[in-house]
């Protein structure tokens, strides 16, 4: 069954020697109704090739959940120096960012994989696929006053998918296929830790008769804000080399043994980042002048951080909004237009 898409974005990954970045074909963003040719994706190995030839279905729900996983990081780091800048010319959509086994690169893995578990679990919940649906595994007896009903997402399956196409290019015996894989399935990890019952009463009058419930993922917010979290807290490693029987291999050891040795829900990384403040095309960093910055934080989101000491320019800015608004019964709202005037806060 031909697959039709409205917009198509594609994983890939670029390799440069030792180096992996996360790249998105902007080529493909507006295919409108040309079904997905799997030989014409640049930057697929044969795994991933064959993959989107075997299950042509589910590619644009692939394709949905790298999509959803950059804008949740784009939002995440909206008030931080580095912003999830994209880059819409390039196949490796966030420049030479992810070149380097910083963190960024350890969060974009982990937020891109975990979407990619998300979109595919949805979609099939949705029944948009012939080959996945509802998960009619369930896991344990019915619990005090309902019953197993509704539709489970099967977040086994997309957490499967995203393994399968995701990692498939990280079979190197380098540190920096050994971080990527580490990440990528801490990400799909949160997926499964983050799933919930969700019920729904039946009923006369909204009465709880009959109460049903399935397991759910929750909102995608939740997975950036958490996995936000373990970007702050990020484990630094260290690379070891040591020779097995298919050559040397090399793995990776947390770098203080004073602390907690990262869990597989850690994200892992041992490269130090740039300060991004400036602009540097070699490290991919588009600083940070005329970023907006808050004046009255003292967060990162802040102008004396965001603006790397370099201060801050202030103007005035006239804005029309809705105001003074009126519920009519029934049922519409009715508003005024207001100006207002706001102070804009820029890095210099």
């Amino acid at each position: 069954m031909p697959v039709q898409l409205d917009a198509v974005f594609i994983l890939t990954w670029k390799e440069q020697g030792l180096n992996s970045s996360l790249a998105l074909g902007q080529q493909y963003t507006s295919l409108g109704s040309q079904p997905i040719l799997c030989g014409s994706i640049p930057g697929l190995v044969p795994k991933q090739l064959r993959f989107c030839r075997n299950y042509i279905e589910i590619m644009p729900s692939v394709a949905e959940g790298v999509k959803l996983g950059i804008q949740e990081c784009q939002h995440q780091f909206r008030g931080r120096r580095w912003n999830c800048t994209t880059i819409d010319d390039s196949l490796a959509i966030f420049g030479p960012v992810l070149d380097k086994a910083t963190r960024e690169s350890a969060f974009v893995h982990a937020i891109a994989s975990a979407g990619v578990a998300f979109a595919v679990t949805r979609s099939c919940a949705e029944g948009t696929s012939t080959i996945c649906g509802c998960d009619s595994h369930h896991k344990g007896p019915p619990g005090d006053g309902w019953k197993w009903g509704g539709c489970s997402e099967d977040a086994d399956f997309g957490v499967l998918v995203s393994r399968e196409f995701a990692d498939a290019r990280e079979n190197r015996p380098d540190a920096r296929s050994a971080m990527n894989r580490h990440n990528n399935e801490a990400g799909r990890t949160t997926i499964l830790d983050h799933m919930h019952l969700k019920c729904k009463c039946h009923g006369l009058s909204g009465s709880c008769e009959v109460k049903t419930c399935w397991w759910a993922q929750p909102d995608f917010r939740a997975i950036g804000d958490y996995l936000k979290d373990k970007y702050d807290s990020a484990s630094e490693m260290v690379v070891e080399k040591h020779r097995e029987s298919r050559g040397w291999v090399e793995t990776l050891r947390a770098k203080y043994a004073l602390f907690k040795p990262p869990t597989e829900r850690d994200l892992v990384y041992y490269e130090n980042s740039p300060n991004f403040c400036e602009p540097n095309p070699e490290t991919g960093s588009f600083g940070t002048r005329d970023r907006t910055c808050n004046v009255t934080s003292h967060g990162i989101d802040g102008c004396d951080l965001l603006c790397c000491g370099r201060g801050h320019n202030t103007r005035t800015e006239k804005r029309k909004e809705k105001c003074h608004c009126i519920f009519h019964w029934c049922c519409y709202v009715s508003c005024q237009e207001c100006s207002r005037i706001y102070d804009v806060h820029t890095c210099k």
